[in-house]
């Protein structure tokens, strides 16, 4: 159930990844970071579709979340970019290199190794982090990251910059699924339980800003550029808030370890070949040529 939920979400992400680069792409690079992005955004039918898959695969993802710890559902999620791949490979009408092929037997074999030795599982409730617990200062690091990374990005040429803002994305949307998590896991004591946390008034916030720096990477470069630093980082950062705010378990012998080091490595090793694909990078030229443009 929590595989199949998980899947389905990532399917609905990877196609609405695809729609809102389409749309964001055609934007002034001017605007990379300036909220007035969002707002020209809105009025398109395209980014709105593409919105409205990513949301629908984050009610997937947080019913998953709700039914499995965050290291079970966070390397399933990260297949979102095999979808995408596979979306851009109908649109164009291409057929799969072994570049793709490779990428792809990694990522999915990555998501299998990691999942079937580590063998993630939830903690047991006494294990679980009341709102005031410090274990909630691991979320601050993570807000530290995000802005070293836009500071960074600031001062780097444009190709860089959107694989860090990207980058920065991801461990926002990491953010994201822990709280989400946090919250439904309060839920089980009543809506008046939630609503005397912290934690659901986040969630808003943390999605807003996360959505402007991936919106920003978009119309910095193509897919190949802009989407597999967002897949790679999101379930590291979430699975590593995880571990540390939850107490989520991981299976710790020698072997396993060495497994589920090298599933995490496999998956992010496909992750960025399928981000090399050229299936993604269509409309590169056009970027070079705005870019130039816009000197």
């Amino acid at each position: 159930m929590v595989i199949g939920l998980s899947l389905a979400a990532a399917c609905l992400l990877g196609l609405g990844f695809v729609a809102q680069q389409h749309a964001a792409y055609r934007e002034p690079l001017s605007q990379i970071l300036h909220p007035r992005l969002l707002l020209d955004l809105i009025h398109m039918p395209l980014w709105l579709a593409g919105i409205g898959l990513m949301f629908c695969g984050q009610i997937l993802s947080a019913i998953a979340l709700g039914q499995a710890s965050v290291a079970a559902v966070e390397p399933l999620l990260a297949t979102s970019l095999l979808f995408a791949l596979v979306a851009a490979h109908m649109i164009y009408q291409q057929h799969f290199s072994w570049v793709e092929w490779l990428g792809a037997v990694l990522v999915s074999g990555g998501v299998a190794l990691f999942l079937a030795f580590g063998e993630p599982r939830q903690a047991r409730g006494h294990d679980l982090p009341d709102p005031g617990s410090p274990r909630w200062l691991a979320m601050l690091l993570a807000v530290g990251l995000t802005a070293v990374l836009v500071v960074i990005a600031l001062r780097v040429s444009l190709q860089v910059k959107a694989m860090l803002l990207a980058a920065a994305a991801g461990v926002l949307y990491g953010m994201q699924d822990v709280l989400t998590h946090s919250t439904l896991i309060t839920l089980d004591n009543g809506v008046g339980a939630v609503a005397q946390t912290w934690q659901p008034y986040i969630v808003p916030c943390v999605a807003i800003v996360g959505l402007l720096l991936n919106q920003s990477a978009f119309d910095a470069a193509p897919l190949r550029v802009s989407l597999p630093a967002t897949t790679a980082t999101e379930p590291v950062i979430g699975i590593l808030l995880g571990i540390v705010i939850f107490a989520e378990r991981l299976h710790v012998a020698p072997g396993a370890l060495a497994a589920e080091v090298a599933g995490l490595t496999a998956m992010v090793t496909g992750i960025l070949l399928l981000g090399r694909s050229p299936f993604l990078a269509k409309r590169e030229n056009g970027a070079l040529q705005r870019q130039a443009g816009e000197r």
